[in-house]
């Protein structure tokens, strides 16, 4: 025990704590026992607790065996907040903003003079870290968040505006901007931000991209949809892009063309820019729902939900459920729905659309019927089941041909009964409102 103070004496970190500990207690004394202490005090006592969090942060960092690629090129210590800078090396964000705002230009690690100053989070070796502090019983402090993170810069306005000028250069120009682009917009919501300040970006970023010849390149194509997608994501983006002449159309071109990940982001973008109900409407009348249905019946798994969600924010405006039932809209989600394809979705669609009279008769011709009461049956999904019984209430409702078929339905397995004692309100009360109907059905029969 005697040695292993003596040891803890002559450790350096240790030394240091301590003078720091006995010049924080006569701060601090002096702050208690004199009223008129001057200012100068208090921020003398914040300037020795910040010494010491920062070697206690040290101390904890300066574990044997770190990996080299987890230290910062800077400090040395374990990274809490690693960023790659724009020649592709990672350091920790505090640090590396400190040499940023000395007025450094260049790497600190390979003397590169940078192209720009932005700092992208570099997510993948913040997990590795911790996952191996996990493993090594190390607590990593959790970076600390800039609340200036947001905020435009000139540097990302100016690496902004040199990124747009390349779209209208070279074919490798513009790939490589593409790239960053898609990058920097995934990451970075000032950038995202930095598209709605002008009329012109959308059509400079989209300029690479020729209406009815979208994929002539795929991967370009892929990198400038997924652009828009991200753009389109920030609240103040989605009338700017929706509006724009260009983008619609290229998104619909995108629907139909290029990789299965351009149209599936394609298909993202348009359910994104949806949220607006003006949008809704330059959407449908742009041509978008009956590219939505095709790529919804072709059933790629990777697009299916994007599509489906789409689908059904574009028909909560009537325009646009009378545009989807016109497009096949009832048989193709009827069809994935018995496959027991992406169901909730789909039932989702289905019930807003049966308010529609044509959809009606499509579904009564396409069997819904025993589908519906099957999945009430089956599913353990109350959502589901409201869905469906809310469905067979507008048929019933609106087709009295069916009320035979349902009833011979309900005599067999009494599902709708089941549903009316136990559903949810809104199913509770749908089944009860078929079971009525049902109920007068067979009492006009046996009258007559």
């Amino acid at each position: 025990m005697a040695n292993a103070g003596v040891e803890e004496e002559t450790d350096p970190c240790v030394r240091k704590a301590l003078e720091l500990k006995k010049e924080l207690q006569r701060l601090v004394k002096a702050i208690l026992d004199e009223d008129d202490y001057g200012i100068q005090v208090t921020d003398e006592a914040l300037r020795v607790l910040a010494c010491l969090k920062e070697l206690k942060l040290k101390k904890s960092h300066s574990f044997k065996g770190v990996p080299d690629e987890f230290r910062c090129p800077i400090s040395g210590e374990i990274m809490t907040d690693p960023v790659v800078l724009a020649n592709g090396k990672t350091f920790d964000r505090p640090c590396i903003q400190r040499w940023l705002n000395e007025g450094n230009r260049t790497c600190p690690k390979t003397q590169q003079v940078l192209s720009h100053t932005i700092l992208t989070p570099n997510h993948l070796v913040r997990e590795m870290i911790s996952v191996w502090c996990k493993e090594h019983g190390i607590e990593l402090p959790k970076p600390i968040l800039d609340p200036d993170e947001d905020i435009v810069t000139d540097d990302s306005r100016s690496y902004f505006n040199s990124l747009l000028e390349k779209m209208s250069s070279s074919p490798s120009d513009q790939k490589e901007a593409a790239k960053e682009l898609r990058l920097l917009t995934k990451r970075m919501p000032s950038f995202r931000a930095l598209f709605g300040e002008s009329t012109y970006a959308i059509p400079q970023l989209l300029y690479p991209l020729s209406p009815g010849r979208a994929d002539t390149d795929p991967e370009l194509q892929e990198d400038l949809i997924t652009t828009v997608l991200n753009l389109s994501i920030h609240d103040n983006n989605k009338r700017v892009v929706a509006e724009n002449p260009l983008a619609i159309p290229l998104l619909i071109d995108s629907l139909r063309t290029g990789t299965i990940e351009t149209r599936r982001n394609a298909a993202a973008a348009l359910f994104t820019l949806s949220a607006l109900d003006n949008n809704k409407l330059i959407i449908g009348k742009s041509g978008a729902i009956q590219p939505l249905v095709e790529l919804l019946e072709e059933g790629h798994p990777l697009a299916m939900k994007d599509v489906a969600s789409a689908i059904f924010n574009l028909c909560i405006v009537l325009e646009n459920k009378r545009r989807a039932v016109h497009a096949g809209a009832v048989r193709v989600v009827l069809r994935k729905i018995m496959e027991r394809k992406l169901v909730d979705e789909l039932l989702a669609i289905l019930a807003m659309l049966s308010t529609h009279q044509v959809a009606i008769e499509e579904m009564g011709e396409l069997g819904a019927i025993p589908c519906l009461l099957d999945i009430i049956r089956e599913s353990t999904c109350e959502r589901n089941k409201e869905n469906c019984v809310a469905i067979l209430y507008n048929i019933c409702f609106n087709d009295r041909t069916k009320l035979r078929h349902i009833m011979e339905e309900e005599n067999a397995y009494g599902a709708l009964s089941r549903l009316a004692e136990n559903g949810t309100s809104r199913a509770k009360r749908k089944a009860s409102g078929i079971l009525d109907r049902l109920n007068k059905a067979a009492s006009i029969v046996h009258t007559a």
